[in-house]
């Protein structure tokens, strides 16, 4: 009689196993909702009220669109930004209070002075939720960030644990052609079976890049970890320390230093103008670049009220390592590559979604055949 061993295999399968059955409602919620997150900012934009914009040849200054934009509201601009297209509204932010920390926006018409305050819709509410149950589950915080943090390394051992049980036990060709595609024409048992296993195969490299990223917002040890394994700062927020002077020029416009930033980062794209501050006596300019790789990176620079250059911060001239700390929500959102990335993070969370079913089919039709052979 043959002696039955306990392989490391077996053992591998075990943990996949239970691990799995034990995490997986956490799993299927925090997946199904990063599914919906991966469209957050089109579904917001579909449900949104748009501005009509009809050009003219008489278009505003920056400076007319303030005066126009403090006389309806009561609060100050703080900021704004001028999209590249010419047909697009301008987008203000506003404070009522200085010391509010979001503000609200305004759309604006750059050629009528036309306004139109940005307004929650439906989607956005929606959204939020679908945001706080995948940070949090819809738990306070306190609870909930922890447990989805957990849930997260489990499934970065379970997508690993997957991995190697997808290798057939002999390493032969023949052998891996199964776990390359799904036998449609196979009964419904099979079918699940290969769904989860070849399925899970093609989304894992992108659900391991999900939970490694994912992890910077569970745990301030593990970003601070990561962050001093990367040699970067994750999730920098910090102003530059800039020597502004103190001398007695004349003070430009705003357009005017919006006119320098474009000539410094003198590409089209899309381009935010942080206004001065007690807290930052200076212009903060970001610029994307629309031809650039990345719809995300963007570059900076920082002007002196007088109109000095006081920094200029281009990407691609970044060390990698802090090219690679700043990268890592748009690594985690897919936002890294623009429409292409998004939709190959949508499928990869929807073929994630589903392996906590598919799993816990095969383990019962497993726990059936067994009962049926006893």
């Amino acid at each position: 009689m043959k002696k039955n061993t306990y392989t490391f295999r077996k053992l591998i399968n075990d943990i996949h196993l239970w691990l799995g059955i034990g995490s997986g409602i956490i799993i299927f919620l925090v997946c199904f909702s990063g599914t919906i997150l991966a469209f957050e900012h089109e579904i917001k934009d579909l449900f949104s009220n748009k501005l009509q914009i009809e050009k003219t040849e008489n278009k505003k200054s920056v400076t007319e669109l303030i005066k126009i934009v403090k006389k309806n509201n009561e609060g100050f601009v703080t900021g704004l930004i001028i999209p590249n297209n010419n047909d697009e509204a301008y987008t203000f932010s506003i404070k009522k209070n200085l010391k509010e920390r979001r503000g609200s926006s305004v759309l604006v018409n750059p050629y009528s002075g036309e306004m139109q305050t940005v307004e929650k819709t439906s989607a956005d509410a929606f959204l939020f939720s679908m945001f706080k149950l995948h940070r949090w589950l819809l738990l306070d915080t306190k609870i909930g960030r922890p447990i989805v943090g957990v849930a997260t390394i489990i499934f970065l051992i379970l997508s690993i644990s997957g991995i190697i049980l997808w290798f057939p036990r002999k390493l032969k060709w023949k052998n891996f052609k199964h776990g390359f595609k799904i036998k449609t024409n196979a009964n419904w048992k099979r079918i699940n079976h290969d769904l989860h296993n070849t399925l899970g195969f093609y989304a894992c490299i992108f659900i391991v890049i999900m939970g490694v990223t994912g992890l910077c917002w569970s745990f301030e040890g593990y970003r601070n970890g990561l962050s001093s394994l990367i040699g970067s700062k994750i999730f920098n927020r910090s102003s530059p320390k800039l020597a502004i002077s103190n001398s007695n020029k004349n003070i430009i416009s705003l357009d005017e230093a919006i006119k320098t930033a474009n000539n410094t980062l003198n590409y089209n794209g899309k381009l935010s103008v942080s206004l001065p501050s007690k807290r930052n006596n200076y212009y903060a300019f970001r610029k994307t670049n629309e031809n650039n790789w990345s719809p995300v990176t963007t570059d900076k620079v920082y002007i002196d009220q007088t109109g000095a250059v006081l920094a200029v911060d281009i990407f691609k001239e970044k060390p990698l390592n802090v090219k690679i700390a700043s990268l890592i929500k748009p690594l985690h959102t897919g936002e890294i590559y623009g429409t292409v990335s998004k939709i190959l993070y949508f499928l990869a969370c929807l073929i994630a979604t589903s392996l906590p079913i598919t799993g816990t089919i095969i383990w019962i039709n497993k726990l059936k055949k067994k009962k049926k052979n006893n």
